[in-house]
């Protein structure tokens, strides 16, 4: 948080699995007088997930995002995340997604359904896209769910602005991060302008629609963690360092989308 606030950012992500002592965090977070973004629990899924531990009962899995929804609301995050896990039980994820909605009504917070890339998602997800996620959000039904848009999650899929703009009213939380070419794992991302993806497109189409909230950057760059410890893992970057190379690197593919803005309205103007 002193890194965050260090670096001039508005707000921080938090993680549950972080969290020690919540009072005291909070108090930190006022301290360093920094918003919320959006919140992760510590079991993310309705479904299990291969690659972090976790109960394998979906409905144990349910009851646990319910207990993770009244701590984390406490913090006031902008939205809390939830990913569907693997597999083709949709039956199941609808009526967990209902229940999981009206537990977050109840403690006054949104939950951000996200899509994962189909790319290396296979282990995480069986929505890939924002329409994926607006069809099974249609079917649970609840004013209280929302979608989480990520940009290296969506980047890929086809008609990914149009998406955008039509349904950035459900969006609750933005990450941002880019694509690495090759990416050697889902754990392998870059800073904003520093891959592949077309953010400012991205960010432009999110502006032009009307989003503002927060613009959320999340990097997972393994360094063991997740079994590879990539020698240029952003994760042994020095915190302080990390969050002020991503506010400037934010602050460049920002203004590039307001380029983009000016170029496809006057097709060749500076």
């Amino acid at each position: 948080m002193r890194a965050y606030k260090a670096a001039g950012a508005d707000a921080i992500g938090i993680w549950e699995l972080k969290l020690d002592d919540d009072a005291e965090a909070l108090e930190a977070l006022d301290d360093a007088a920094l918003g919320r973004a959006a919140a992760v629990p510590v079991i993310p899924s309705i479904l299990p997930l291969p690659l972090m531990e976790g109960p394998s009962d979906p409905q144990e899995r349910i009851d646990a995002i319910c207990g993770s929804i009244r701590r984390l609301a406490a913090f006031r995050p902008s939205g809390i995340v939830c990913l569907t896990g693997p597999g083709t039980d949709r039956d199941t994820v609808v009526e967990g997604l209902r229940t999981i909605g009206a537990e977050a009504q109840s403690a006054g917070v949104r939950i951000g359904l996200e899509p994962v890339n189909r790319i290396r998602g296979d282990d995480w997800t069986m929505i890939s896209s924002i329409g994926d996620a607006v069809e099974l959000l249609d079917d649970a039904d609840h004013p209280a769910l929302g979608i989480q848009f990520d940009t290296w999650h969506v980047w890929n899929t086809p008609n990914v602005l149009e998406e955008i703009a039509q349904h950035v009213e459900r969006f609750v939380g933005v990450h941002v991060a880019d694509w690495r070419d090759p990416t050697r794992s889902w754990a392998d991302r870059v800073l904003p302008g520093e891959g592949t993806a077309d953010l400012p497109a991205l960010l432009g189409t999110l502006d032009a629609a009307g989003w503002q909230g927060y613009y959320d950057v999340e990097i997972f760059s393994d360094n063991g963690s997740f079994g590879n410890a990539w020698p240029d893992s952003l994760w042994d970057v020095p915190a302080d360092e990390l969050a002020a190379a991503a506010k400037k690197s934010f602050e460049r593919t920002w203004e590039a989308r307001i380029r983009t803005q000016v170029e496809q309205v006057s097709p060749g103007a500076v």
